[in-house]
C-alpha cells in the first residue's frame, strides 16, 4: 500500500535533518544519510538509523547496521521541538555492528565507531582491520584524524609473543606502483 506522508510531517523531517558534519575532509559536502528504519526524536536531538544504515559526505563513507546521530541542543531553547528548532548541528553519531569507515584512500572495518564532529575524529573498536594500498593494520582501536588522515592504533595486549597486539603488513613503493 502507497502512504502519503503528511506535508507537516514531511517539513517537520526536512527541518530536523543533521546539518554540517566533517565525515569527509570535505567539510562543506552536504550530508547524505539512508537506512531501512529513521526514527527522530526532535525533542532530543536525536535519530536513529536501523538496518544497512549509512552516511555519506562527499568521498567518505560510514556504514554498520545502527547509527544514533546526535546533535548539538540550541542554548536556552531546552531540547528540540516539533520543528526542529531547538537542534543545530550534527556532533557526534555512534555506529555498531558491522561498521566500515571508507574513503578512496583507506578502508577501516571494525565493531563499533564513534564519529566527533567537534573533534574531526572518527574512533573504530573492537576487531579492527585498515587497509590502504596494500597494506594493512590490525588492532582493537583506531583513531582517525578526519582533518589530517592521520592515525593511532592500539592493541589488547602489551610484549613479545602477546596475541592481540597492533599488527601491520607494509610493501615497499616500488610494489605497491607495480599492482596499481
Amino acid at each position: 500500500m502507497n502512504r502519503l506522508v503528511p506535508s507537516a510531517v514531511l517539513a517537520a523531517l526536512l527541518l530536523a535533518a543533521p546539518a554540517s558534519a566533517q565525515l569527509s575532509s570535505n567539510s562543506d559536502a552536504p550530508v547524505e544519510y539512508a537506512a531501512d528504519t529513521m526514527e527522530v526524536f526532535n525533542t532530543q536531538c536525536r535519530w536513529v538509523l536501523t538496518g544497512r544504515a549509512e552516511m555519506l559526505q562527499a568521498d567518505a563513507r560510514l556504514r554498520a547496521e545502527t547509527i544514533r546521530m546526535f546533535r548539538e541542543t540550541k542554548p536556552g531553547r531546552g531540547g528540540g521541538g516539533a520543528d526542529g528548532g531547538g537542534c543545530g548541528d550534527l556532533s557526534r553519531a555512534e555506529a555498531e555492528t558491522n561498521v566500515f569507515y571508507v574513503t578512496p584512500q583507506r578502508r577501516v572495518r571494525g565493531d563499533s565507531a564513534v564519529y566527533d564532529a567537534v573533534a574531526e575524529t572518527i574512533v573504530v573498536t573492537g576487531d579492527v582491520v585498515a587497509i590502504e594500498g596494500e597494506n594493512v593494520l590490525s588492532g582493537s582501536r583506531m583513531t582517525i584524524n578526519l582533518k589530517t588522515g592521520e592515525g593511532n592504533l592500539t592493541g589488547g595486549a602489551k610484549g613479545l609473543g602477546q596475541s592481540n597486539r597492533p599488527r601491520g603488513v607494509f610493501y615497499p613503493k616500488a610494489r605497491q606502483g607495480a599492482a596499481e
